[in-house]
């Protein structure tokens, strides 16, 4: 692991998943891993991400997981802050469906009742602007095979996540959603950590603003009135 800084532009492959529990963080990573660790479904997930990486010409790869010292206070709010834009700057976002081994058409409850049958990627708060973000986003099953990519899934992906395949296919700049667009995506969305459901939105919408882990739900008020304070888009108002 190295710390580029801002040395770095856009020639990095960036990984959007759904975590885990036996993820690999940023201490155990800056020590030579275990042999117990390298067999966990967290680390052989940062070992595939590298060789594709590696397959794709790139030369570096970054992890939330791994690449964020959580223990930090200060990295881990900057690191937060500063996420949507490094997804959005990143060469390529490999996103890892875990739980499917072909791109999903239709839902499927009786395998995936937890996230109303789709895979579980599709219902997590941080990985709807993962999804958004990227210029370049593509699939990864199960057994880490290639299943698409979010422009030729953009139909189905609308259908999945309620985001216009328009936005999907050419971005937010050129097709720049109301606030409460923004909302109505993220409304059944979910989070291990409450606070987490508003922090995921403040690169959508293009605020900044203090976290405090334990807030509970001040964190959707504070990010409400961010925004007011930032736009005029009464839509707001509808949530």
């Amino acid at each position: 692991m190295r710390d580029l800084g801002d040395t770095v532009t856009d020639h990095y492959a960036i990984l959007s998943h759904r975590w885990v529990a036996d993820e690999v963080g940023y201490t155990e990573m800056m020590k030579l891993p275990k042999m117990e660790v390298r067999g966990s479904a967290g680390y052989q997930k940062i070992v595939n991400s590298c060789h594709q990486a590696k397959i794709d010409g790139l030369k570096w790869l970054w992890v939330d997981t791994c690449c964020i010292d959580q223990r930090n206070s200060s990295e881990l709010q900057a690191a937060l802050t500063s996420m949507f834009g490094w997804y959005a700057n990143s060469k390529t976002c490999y996103a890892y469906l875990h739980d499917v081994d072909v791109f999903p058409t239709s839902p499927d409850t009786e395998r995936l009742p937890r996230s109303r049958g789709w895979p579980e990627w599709f219902s997590r708060c941080w990985t709807l602007g993962e999804m958004i973000a990227p210029r370049n986003l593509r699939f990864f099953n199960r057994d880490w095979k290639p299943i698409g990519d979010k422009r030729t899934h953009a139909s189905i992906l609308e259908k999945i996540t309620r985001v216009p395949s328009e936005i999907l296919q050419d971005g937010l700049a050129r097709y720049p959603p109301s606030i409460a667009q923004v909302m109505s995506w993220a409304a059944d969305r979910e989070a291990t950590r409450i606070e987490d459901c508003a922090y995921s939105l403040m690169g959508l919408l293009g605020v900044n603003m203090p976290m405090f882990y334990g807030e509970g739900k001040e964190a959707f008020q504070r990010l409400q009135l961010a925004v007011m304070q930032k736009s005029n888009d009464q839509t707001i108002f509808a949530w």
